[in-house]
């Protein structure tokens, strides 16, 4: 059984690589469109958009979406996410899911899954998914690795190669088993939102740049879910959106 959660969306209009990519037309309709349809079609019990700017929203009511207007100065979809739950008056003990804005082609099911394995480690603060780690991800620092102990508890995240089975890479062997790729999905207790924004950054966040490091370093608990197979990729680049818009075109009806 899918446990009841909801999906909060932030969506930003003034990224850096690709300004206003929320609102960039992918078959006849803006990104974030595309991806409320797929939170839409998870088993969330509601869907909700957070965002500082007034032309993504009023592109999201032109849909008849839901619109949560935050506050501008946030540093991450975190903190954004945490200030919707407070303005919703959500309960600490409800469970969210974090749908990036730029994600139109994420599957439903991964949502689900997400929220699943938060609900089934009560002892967890949060969640997250992982996908087994390819070849030629070892070395990239874009994929972030993670390992986990016997209970799917995560150890750490890093950018490096985990673990490191001395030896082995410099033979060129197959990537061992057990090393993952994290997948930047999550699902959280809303108690636990409202923890996380007032810690301030940890240090091994910042040497990283990954910030869910924050959460291990003040001794928290992070569930991991292992699918077999990841997610297309989101939109950050130009080439991304025109490799989304291509990939969408060719399979609508």
């Amino acid at each position: 059984m899918i446990p009841a959660y909801h999906v909060v969306i932030p969506a930003r209009h003034a990224s850096r690589r690709l300004p206003g990519k929320p609102l960039l037309e992918i078959a006849g309709q803006p990104m974030i469109w595309h991806v409320c349809q797929r939170a839409g079609e998870s088993g969330a019990s509601r869907v909700v958009v957070a965002t500082d700017d007034e032309r993504i929203a009023t592109a999201v009511c032109d849909f008849e979406g839901e619109v949560c207007m935050t506050a501008a100065e946030h540093e991450s979809g975190t903190d954004r996410i945490a200030e919707v739950a407070r303005i919703m008056g959500w309960e600490d003990d409800e469970l969210v899911v974090n749908l990036q804005g730029d994600e139109p082609l994420m599957p439903p099911g991964l949502l689900d899954r997400v929220a699943q394995t938060l609900y089934e480690h009560p002892e967890a603060a949060m969640a997250t998914l992982g996908v087994p780690l390819a070849p030629e991800e070892v070395f990239d620092s874009n994929a972030v690795k993670l390992v986990t102990d016997r209970r799917g508890m995560a150890l750490y995240f890093s950018r490096a190669p985990i673990p490191w089975k001395r030896g082995l890479f410099e033979r060129q062997e197959a990537v061992p088993e057990g090393m993952y790729r994290h997948l930047g999905i999550y699902a959280y207790r809303v108690g636990f939102l409202h923890r996380f924004v007032a810690w301030p950054p940890a240090p091994i966040e910042q040497q990283e740049s990954l910030e869910q490091l924050r959460v291990l370093w003040q001794g928290e608990q992070i569930a991991v879910g292992i699918v077999e197979e990841a997610p297309p990729a989101g939109i950050d680049t130009e080439a991304d959106y025109r490799r989304v818009q291509a990939l969408v075109q060719s399979i609508a009806p």
